[in-house]
């Protein structure tokens, strides 16, 4: 059920609307590109606050935690890649 308050922003938003519609049609091209770039600002800044924060002593952690497993891994791998152009060498 619609309250009063909700039937004035409603009311409130359309006239808004109008407006913003009746001032673009009066817009120079220069002006019109101005418009539109403020506008994809505003979505790309809403899409960056919808994004979850990023833990920064959480991801230094992290990186502790794995940098010897991924070093032993990186050491492994590199073993494995100078076998392989070993034996392509000798074909």
């Amino acid at each position: 059920m619609e309250t009063h308050i909700d039937v004035q922003l409603k009311s409130k938003n359309s006239a808004i609307r109008h407006h913003v519609a009746r001032t673009l049609e009066s817009l120079t091209d220069d002006e019109l590109q101005e418009v539109a770039n403020y506008l994809a600002f505003l979505r790309y800044r809403d899409r960056l606050r919808a994004m979850p924060q990023v833990d920064k002593e959480r991801l230094v952690s992290l990186y502790a935690e794995f940098a010897e497993e991924d070093r032993e891994l990186a050491e492994e791998g590199m073993t494995e890649y100078l076998q392989t152009l070993q034996s392509e060498e000798t074909r």
